[in-house]
This record gives structure tokens, C-alpha cells and sequence, in this order.
């Protein structure tokens, strides 16, 4: 498992599950068996690119602690991607 190391609770993480979801989220915490993110946000294409859609549609949280042990990677979002989560998960337009 690839983790990079020294994220804030203010930074845009992206995550790939061992099961092939690419996530991204806000990263809250983390402990030594588990990782918690805010607001995450499943990749998906579409017919103009990449796309990003409500990872739990029914859940009833903003949080969710996630086994380190289904985490294939973990790392900083490129700043456009991060730009484009934050657009879609506040109410801040940061163009």
C-alpha cells in the first residue's frame, strides 16, 4: 500500500481501493489501521471526461473511516482535480 505521508484535514487526497474505485475526498485523520475522509466523491467517466458523483448515495454521513487494509494508494489530488472536487462539495467557485 502506497500512503504518502504529512496530509492535513484541509487537504484534497486521492484514493485508489484494492477493489479498483478511484476516490476523492477531503482527508480528516488518520490511525494506524484506519483513514478518515470528508465528502468522498467516486471518479467516473463520462462523455466529456472525468466526471465525479456521490461515492454513497444513501449514506447518512459526511465522514467515513475506511480500513487501510482496502487502500491500494494514497495521495495529494492534482490541483485540478482538487479545484473541481472543492466546486462540487462547497459553495466556493474557485475559477
Amino acid at each position: 500500500m502506497l500512503i504518502e505521508r504529512g496530509f492535513t484535514s484541509a487537504d484534497v487526497v486521492s484514493l485508489k481501493l484494492i477493489n479498483g474505485e478511484e476516490l476523492i475526498a477531503r482527508f480528516d485523520s488518520e490511525t494506524a489501521d484506519t483513514i478518515k475522509i470528508v465528502k468522498p466523491m467516486c471518479v467516473t467517466l463520462n462523455g466529456q471526461g472525468v466526471g465525479l458523483m456521490p461515492w454513497m448515495f444513501l449514506g447518512n454521513g459526511k465522514e467515513v473511516t475506511l480500513n487501510k487494509s482496502h487502500i491500494f494508494a494514497m495521495m495529494s489530488s492534482k490541483h485540478e482535480a482538487a479545484d473541481q472536487y472543492r466546486d462540487s462539495t462547497t459553495d466556493i467557485a474557485l475559477r
